[in-house]
């Protein structure tokens, strides 16, 4: 028996969309269908954050609140109308990948499971030079939206006195993004150098909300992630619609909205009325691609000031980068070896902020079921801790990702302090990995999205 199907009229194609009745959002109700039908009506904007870009297909083919996984390779089956280009990676590995141009490959692309739109910085015509800077506003545990907000209008400031327009969209969930169009003249180290020195000067400037620290346990308020502007780092896209129960949005602003403006307010149901009455506040971002000279100025001003390179993401090899190891750690090494707490620490990692690891599973819920259980067993501890002191992280597996658990035991005093214990549960997404039976081809696609 043939699977249900709808086709969807859209650029001069019929999109054929499988199971449309599937439940997405099952909180508010919104089904496969819906999701499609919300991007048709927003085509205009989303098309201009996404148009000639390569696309990681990030796929939740059970719906918002089921598993996702990451498939940066199109599938080996797709029409003929589709278009691919091929990437190489930091890894040295390489991958054909989606290239959206229009609306009917949006829509094909949203029919595989994808909710989101993660594209490159870059345009399929020139992989290694991104017209896109990006500045991601990530708050940490307990911080306000006013503090979000705050951080966004001094990131705007600082751009403007480097000759540079940000335009600002909620990332449709807890924070900012600011974009920023660049004339494509330079590689992805400038562009996140620039980056990161945009989140120096906003650290120096608002110490006390906002952060350029990449370690967790040296974080406190919005952490200004230049890491995004690392090769093969994506980040959802303008009117992408967000794994959240209510279907969020992530919403182009004009500045003047910054101050006021909620980011629950834009939804799959009320965006398209939105871009229909108001239109795309991101509208002009293409008109004018602005320059980095000014920005890798205080960029090299930073560096002489002392202020080298900041740690990358993993799996990044680069020759002046500090060393990748927690803060915590490299002291305690140093103390206990005698050595200079500046020089990469070795030897297992000690986790000594105090941090310590509760739980590792392959769905968040069960990390946070674990989280409990290790409450339980230690009442007096888990009432001191503080909001920040739970760090739950989203960690990449081989295809999916993975939720690990660590807690901050520094408001506990040091002789009360629970031995660090197995986690529980203690998920492993390599335990039963093979590299040597790994395939190099693309993942097959499920049929069931």
């Amino acid at each position: 028996m043939a699977k249900a199907q709808t086709l969807v009229d859209v650029a001069g194609r019929e999109v054929a969309i499988t199971n449309p009745d599937k439940v997405f959002f099952p909180r508010a109700g919104y089904t496969k269908l819906d999701l499609a039908r919300y991007y048709v009506a927003v085509a205009e904007g989303a098309l201009r954050g996404i148009a000639r870009r390569p696309i990681v297909l990030k796929r939740y083919v059970d719906g918002a609140e089921g598993e996702t996984f990451f498939q940066k390779r199109a599938p080996e089956q797709h029409p003929e109308w589709i278009e691919t280009v091929e990437l190489s990676f930091p890894s040295g590995r390489t991958a054909r990948e989606v290239v959206v141009s229009d609306a009917a490959q949006l829509v094909w692309i949203v029919n595989l499971g994808c909710i989101d739109l993660n594209p490159h910085p870059v345009r399929a015509d020139d992989l290694e030079h991104p017209d896109e800077l990006r500045v991601d506003l990530d708050p940490g545990p307990g911080t306000s939206w006013d503090d979000v907000r705050r951080v966004a209008l001094i990131v705007r400031d600082v751009l403007g006195e480097h000759d540079l327009r940000g335009w600002p969209k909620t990332s449709g969930s807890r924070g900012i993004h600011v974009y920023v169009r660049i004339a494509r003249r330079w590689s992805f180290d400038q562009v996140r150098r620039a980056t990161l020195a945009v989140a120096r000067e906003v650290e120096r400037r608002v110490p006390e909300v906002a952060t350029s620290k990449w370690w967790k346990e040296e974080r406190h308020g919005v952490f200004i992630d230049y890491n995004q502007n690392a090769k093969d780092r994506t980040v959802a896209s303008a009117w992408s619609v967000r794994p959240t129960p209510d279907a969020r949005v992530s919403m182009p602003l004009e500045w003047e909205e910054v101050a006021d403006c909620d980011p629950a307010a834009f939804t799959l149901v009320t965006a398209p009325a939105r871009l229909a009455e108001r239109g795309d506040a991101s509208a002009g971002i293409d008109a004018a691609p602005g320059s980095l000279d000014r920005l890798l100025e205080l960029s090299a001003a930073q560096e002489a000031a002392g202020l080298g390179d900041a740690p990358w993401p993993p799996h990044y090899k680069q020759r002046d980068e500090p060393p990748r190891v927690m803060p915590s750690r490299r002291k305690r090494v140093a103390a206990e070896e005698g050595a200079d707490a500046s020089k990469p620490a070795s030897g297992r990692r000690r986790s000594t902020q105090p941090l310590i690891t509760v739980a590792k599973a392959q769905h968040k819920e069960d990390a946070l079921a674990g989280l409990e259980r290790w409450k339980l067993r230690h009442p007096e501890a888990a009432a001191l801790l503080a909001v920040d002191d739970v760090l739950v992280d989203s960690m990449r597996g081989r295809s999916s990702t993975w939720t690990r658990i660590r807690l901050n035991l520094r408001h506990v005093p040091e002789r009360d302090r629970p031995a660090e214990e197995p986690p529980d549960p203690d998920y492993d997404p390599w335990r039963d990995f093979d590299p040597e039976r790994r395939e190099s081809r693309a993942p097959k696609t499920r049929s069931s999205s």
